[in-house]
């Protein structure tokens, strides 16, 4: 079974949100693929998403309230075949910390020129969490192109 990791900075806004689209996507097209997301700092360990995550999940008919923050681990560079990063500070920790660049991507690359996911978390206003589902969604999609 292939499978996927999506990553971020704390687990509890960005990759969440990923690794919801993805379940969805996974679920509505009958799909055999294994996907989880984590954080590169273990911040928000334990953590639910931040409510923002939850809510603008949920209006898209996600829910990704049960969700549980944790920290990327050595045994996932082995464990999974995509390895997706939402950012360039993403990637550039996670190649710190030894992941495998052949297995390493960014979600940007998906469907919005390679661009940044940026981290609604700092945003001030709710819209900035819709506009980050949108290029999520937009990009998780493509990536099931690539499993065909």
């Amino acid at each position: 079974m292939k499978s996927i990791l999506f990553v971020c900075l704390g687990n509890i806004c960005r990759s969440p949100l990923a690794e919801g689209v993805a379940r969805e996507f996974i679920k509505n097209h009958n799909l055999s693929i294994s996907v989880d997301s984590c954080g590169t700092g273990d911040y928000h360990k334990g953590e639910n998403p931040c409510p923002n995550s939850i809510k603008v999940s949920k209006q898209h008919g996600i829910d990704i309230a049960q969700h549980r923050a944790r920290a990327i681990t050595k045994e996932d560079f082995k464990k999974f075949d995509f390895i997706v990063a939402l950012d360039d500070s993403n990637i550039s920790n996670l190649l710190k910390m030894g992941c495998p660049t052949e297995k390493l991507h960014k979600l940007g690359f998906f469907g919005y020129d390679n661009q940044d996911v940026p981290d609604p978390y700092f945003f001030d206003r709710f819209e900035g969490f819709e506009k980050v589902f949108t290029m999520i969604e937009s990009c998780v999609h493509n990536i099931f192109k690539e499993f065909k």
